[in-house]
């Protein structure tokens, strides 16, 4: 953004009670819709002033950092995806708001064996570049994905596909290295984007800046660091988004991203920090949009680190968490206790988890069992997120009460995954969001024993029960006994402690109240497919 426009939206705040701001920790959501109410008078603010009263215009979505990659295959944050998913890319299958699977570019499907998934492509739908799609484009999709000579960052995400047949040009058979249930999440995520193959051969690396999909909307431009631009496909396939134009522009400064909602020059402020709550709720010009998320935070413990490799030392520092004053104190009452690492609404979860409930005595009986009567030292890690510094330093008071003397080190965030995907950190505060939405993206990365370093099991965690549950989780057909079969893994994991979850998180944004329609997924993707700007 401009100087004059950064100086003109601070300036609008001048006259403002300044509040200390505290950034979220993982990813955020809520409640389902926003809560922007409607208004009947056109604003006349920069960002509105080219949207018609019933409808189109351009929405200008001011966020925390930009993206690092527009191919669906090498993204690695979720910058990038939120720009991709349902916007410039599609997938065969997508995940509802109620966590069901619906037809995309698959219009049916059906699983004809263990290993073998039959799907039914859309006639008539084409690339952006003018190709059209059908299976052929589906195979060197995957294949580009799971290709040895040159891997790809998602080929363990798809590494259950063992081969991708054409069977006419409107149908293929995924065929399974093993039974696979989650199948379809994996092929519903932003990773599961579906790329024109004339473009893979013209572009190939260069597919990170030039995106081509079938996606509603084609993509225009990208000023790294600044904004990302995109424009209404005229050709898309099924219903038209009666927005224009799209603008993602990086705002790396809290209080000028909600500002530019307040003046009119943008319509949406993502990331929103939880210490802005009131002033969102209070204003004239703004509504905040709660929205239910997939991720939740926890603190980690390194079971091969002493005195954390002790089961015992782990229930105690559980046992001596106040999770409902975290919640209340750092983050404003923004999301809920969480009992699972998994979010509520991701595929699997139980809401019948026992969780270790406050309780100081049973700590400090627990730790002299343990042959830590007088408590010990420990060093906790984590990266530079204001919300989880401040968790840092409650965790240092309550853990005072049990005599455990916590340090605090906060890394870049960088620097800090390196040295937990080590297995150096003996505490850490960390998140889990949900690419898929369901258990396996959780249980198998955070859990499983070969998960162990830099693919996310940062506690080195081994427990050949739970691998086995986690195994037949992944292979169990029935929706019911598969639930079944995680809660028994989540009860597991509760019980030994390799993580505490003490957050389910929440996604927040400000939203200007001419807007209508914003919609965040529990995965933290803005969708803008039913907005309209009055």
């Amino acid at each position: 953004m401009k100087k004059k426009h950064m100086l003109r939206s601070i300036l609008a705040l001048s006259f403002l009670v300044s509040t200390v701001l505290a950034g979220c920790g993982g990813s955020q959501t809520s409640s389902g819709t926003n809560s922007a109410s409607n208004s009947n008078q056109a604003s006349t603010s920069p960002a509105s002033s080219s949207a018609a009263a019933g409808g189109g215009g351009t929405l200008i979505i001011a966020r925390l950092s930009d993206a690092n990659n527009l191919d669906p295959h090498f993204s690695t944050q979720i910058n990038s995806m939120a720009v991709t998913q349902h916007k410039l890319y599609e997938g065969l299958v997508m995940m509802d708001r109620n966590s069901e699977y619906k037809p995309l570019l698959a219009k049916e499907w059906k699983q004809k064996d263990d290993v073998t998934w039959e799907f039914t492509m859309r006639d008539g739908v084409t690339f952006h570049d003018g190709e059209p799609f059908n299976a052929e484009a589906v195979k060197k999709t995957i294949d580009r994905i799971l290709d040895k000579d040159n891997p790809t960052p998602k080929a363990n995400m798809f590494g259950m596909i063992k081969e991708v047949k054409v069977i006419d040009p409107l149908k293929v058979e995924i065929i399974l290295h093993y039974p696979f249930a989650g199948l379809l999440s994996v092929l519903a995520s932003a990773e599961g984007g579906i790329i024109s193959p004339k473009a893979m051969k013209e572009f190939g690396k260069e597919l990170s800046k030039k995106p081509v999909g079938t996606g509603p909307f084609i993509f225009e431009s990208w000023t790294p660091g600044q904004e990302i631009v995109l424009v209404r496909n005229e050709k898309y396939w099924g219903n038209k988004p009666k927005l224009e134009k799209v603008v993602f522009k990086t705002i790396p400064e809290d209080a000028t991203r909600v500002a530019m909602v307040e003046t009119g020059e943008a319509h949406v402020a993502e990331q929103l920090p939880v210490t802005e709550l009131e002033r969102v709720q209070n204003s004239q010009s703004m509504s905040l949009g709660r929205f239910e998320s997939f991720a939740v935070d926890h603190i980690g413990m390194n079971v091969k680190q002493k005195p954390f490799d002790d089961v015992r030392v782990r229930q105690a520092i559980a046992h001596a968490i106040d999770k409902e004053a975290i919640i209340k104190g750092v983050y404003n009452n923004v999301g809920k206790v969480a009992i699972s690492s998994l979010g509520p609404k991701v595929i699997g979860y139980s809401p019948n988890i026992k969780t270790p409930d406050y309780d100081l005595n049973k700590a400090k009986q627990l730790l002299t069992e343990a042959g830590y009567a007088n408590g010990f030292k420990a060093t906790i890690y984590l990266n530079d997120n204001k919300a989880r510094i401040n968790v840092a330093e409650v965790l240092q008071s309550q853990l005072k009460g049990i005599g455990i003397d916590l340090q605090i080190q906060v890394m870049e965030f960088g620097a800090y995954l390196e040295l937990a995907a080590k297995g150096e950190a003996q505490m850490f505060i960390s998140g889990w969001g949900n690419a898929t939405g369901d258990a396996d993206y959780n249980q198998y990365n955070l859990f499983h024993s070969t998960s162990a370093g830099v693919p996310g099991n940062h506690s080195f965690y081994n427990n050949p029960k739970v691998d086995a549950l986690i195994e037949a989780g992944r292979k169990e057909k029935d929706p019911e006994k598969r639930k079944e079969i995680y809660a028994e893994a989540q009860q597991i994991e509760m019980e030994e402690v390799p993580l505490l979850p003490f957050r389910s998180s929440e996604n927040l944004a400000a939203i200007a109240k001419n807007v209508q329609g914003v919609y965040i997924s529990p995965s933290g993707y803005i969708d803008v497919s039913q907005v309209t700007i009055q």
